[in-house]
């Protein structure tokens, strides 16, 4: 499974106004998705922490070592899905397959920056793999996604995320997550060409993903915390595709000021969201 991360290149402009704090993603207005439904079975497992191949959650393989994500193997294609441990598993609180449920751990601070609004620092060292934060709001249908994109003026700031999922059998999983108005600490969270932090949709409690951030490398207290919007780690290699689409709305995109040695000079950006009902993959 791959996945990728879009964000319309406002997202910078962060703005501290009433916003309604949730740590947990919520079901949209739109009423499509329950995030927090609970639809996967449990395991049996009596034990107070999960062991690979008799549990039927880490059927495929264990996903934390000592709270830090287990990097992908060299030898696998696919980057594996993370399921935790949920509500209906026999297993205790402590199972060590129970980490981004637990929530935020540690210390972080809002801040205002020089240029990007505001942002997000830690105030404590993050090791390399540990879990950072959720990006949690209200999770959208694409309708009601497309609606609230198409509605925003120039001045307005998005927060609106699409996280898309790459099955081994070519289908796409497409998740929508607005925390405008309903979210979390995530929602501060700046771009950077050369992130320390990366985004994995784990589930939990059902097909619904978290979408978790983890630290891509050791980070020190006081360094303020980034992700690549785009879901590029380090800046991959773009397809010949997505330098099409980035040339024809470059005239759209924002200035990326977050001073990195490969910084493209711009933020992310994908129109897909734009596009009419009737060209837009099929949908309606």
């Amino acid at each position: 499974m791959n996945w990728h991360v879009s964000q319309h290149p406002e997202a910078t402009r962060h703005k501290l106004f009433s916003l309604q704090y949730s740590p947990d993603n919520v079901a949209g207005t739109d009423g499509d998705i329950d995030p927090t439904e609970i639809t996967f079975p449990g395991c049996s497992c009596l034990t107070s922490s999960c062991m690979v191949h008799t549990c039927l959650c880490l059927r495929l393989g264990e996903n934390y070592n000592s709270l830090c994500l287990r990097p992908t193997g060299e030898e696998e294609e696919y980057t594996r899905p993370v399921f935790e441990c949920n509500a209906m598993c026999q297993c205790g609180e402590s199972c060590q397959n129970r980490v981004v449920q637990r929530g935020l751990q540690l210390r972080l601070e809002v801040f205002k920056t020089e240029k990007k609004g505001w942002g997000l620092r830690t105030l404590e060292f993050i090791a390399k793999g540990r879990f950072v934060c959720e990006y949690a709001g209200e999770v959208l249908g694409f309708n009601e996604a497309r609606r609230r994109i198409q509605a925003q003026t120039s001045k307005d700031s998005n927060y609106i995320i699409v996280v898309r999922e790459h099955l081994h059998n070519g289908q796409i999983m497409e998740t929508f997550v607005d925390p405008t108005c309903i979210g979390n600490i995530g929602r501060f969270l700046n771009h950077s060409c050369e992130p320390n932090l990366f985004m994995v949709p784990v589930r939990v409690d059902s097909m619904v993903p978290k979408l978790a951030l983890f630290a891509a490398t050791d980070i020190s207290a006081g360094e303020e915390l980034s992700y690549d919007y785009s879901g590029r780690f380090h800046n991959l290699p773009i397809t010949n595709r997505e330098q099409k689409y980035l040339e024809e709305d470059n005239r759209l995109r924002k200035p990326c000021y977050c001073g990195s040695r490969t910084c493209s000079s711009f933020l992310p950006w994908d129109s897909s969201l734009f596009s009419a009902p009737d060209t837009c993959s099929g949908r309606r």
